[in-house]
């Protein structure tokens, strides 16, 4: 029998912050503003757009407040920001009337967490337990991602314990959604249903967020494998972008077109349309002067009809 799934399921695009600062090209200020738009009338309700974190450090995403000015969706749209310290959280509240969540994050491996913020776990998590306070003070929602909360290319596979431990801080802190991230796709699609289905659990009341990268091939499935344990909360990126800096050879995260096709085919509605993100994929392509590696790019969703001029398939 098939299993039961959820009727929906929602969306964060991440593509404008952890696709674009992952790229080789630095993408104009207003290419960007251009790309958010376009996605801001895809039904997607829910976008990260930008990072305010050390410009020499992630150069792609040194126009943050120029982006978050420029940028015009529908008011339905809520905006997320991404810091990774308390300055970081002093230069978003500059134009803190310009998005309405914030991300904060750590890593579940000690050396990934040290290698990417230069920090310990217990020093993150203390910082962020205060980050918590002063983002739900500005009336903001404060969000967490936990990465590596599968699998560390340095350290190997990470004990759930320990992850799901991390997340019990988060939401002790305050924050009211918290994601898992396959920040290196290390995850597999049985440990991935164990990992949700205890966080749902221990979790009453917190949103639980599934993060996924495609670096071994297995985004789908995870995203497949997650949905099974009753999360209803995904992110992905247009066009597959992004990746991980930490170690190079990690790839992109899950496409978001590949994502929606794959739930509209089981049933399971985003309220988002597919060919409107696959049209902001192909113009991310354009902008990047290259193709990019979706699925959806290349042969589009199951129910469009093919070329009839096209090559025929044997």
């Amino acid at each position: 029998m098939s299993p039961k799934l959820p009727s929906s399921a929602h969306i964060r695009e991440v593509g404008p912050r952890d696709g674009f600062q992952n790229e080789p090209e630095v993408i104009s200020t207003a290419d960007k503003i251009r790309l958010i738009n376009q996605l801001g009338q895809t039904g997607l309700d829910r976008i990260e757009v930008a990072s305010f974190v050390r410009p020499d450090v992630i150069p792609q995403l040194s126009d943050a407040v120029e982006v978050l000015g420029g940028i015009d969706v529908p008011e339905h749209v809520s905006l997320t920001v991404l810091v990774p310290n308390s300055r970081g959280l002093d230069n978003a509240l500059q134009v803190r009337e310009r998005f309405h969540e914030v991300a904060l994050f750590v890593s579940a491996s000690e050396t990934h967490n040290k290698r990417n913020v230069n920090r310990f776990i217990d020093e993150s998590m203390a910082d962020n337990e205060i980050l918590v306070k002063r983002i739900d003070a500005e009336d903001l929602k404060p969000t967490a991602v936990i990465a590596t909360a599968f699998g560390c290319p340095f350290e190997g596979k990470v004990p759930m314990e320990r992850t799901l431990e991390l997340a019990e801080q988060f939401a002790a802190a305050g924050c009211r959604e918290i994601g898992f991230g396959d920040t290196t796709g290390m995850a597999h699609p049985a440990y991935v249903f164990d990992i949700f289905s205890a966080a749902i659990e221990r979790l009453p009341g917190v949103e639980i967020t599934a993060h996924f990268h495609n670096t071994r091939g297995q985004g789908l499935a995870n995203a497949y494998a997650a949905l099974q344990a009753g999360c209803t909360s995904f992110e992905s990126s247009f066009g597959e972008l992004g990746g991980c800096p930490v170690p190079a050879g990690s790839t992109g995260n899950i496409a978001t077109e590949d994502l929606i096709n794959m739930f509209h085919e089981m049933g399971v509605q985003t309220g988002v349309s597919l060919p409107a993100v696959i049209d902001a994929a192909r113009a991310a392509q354009a902008v990047l002067g290259r193709k990019l590696t979706s699925h959806c790019i290349v042969a589009g969703p199951v129910d469009w009809t093919p070329d009839p001029d096209g090559p025929a398939c044997h």
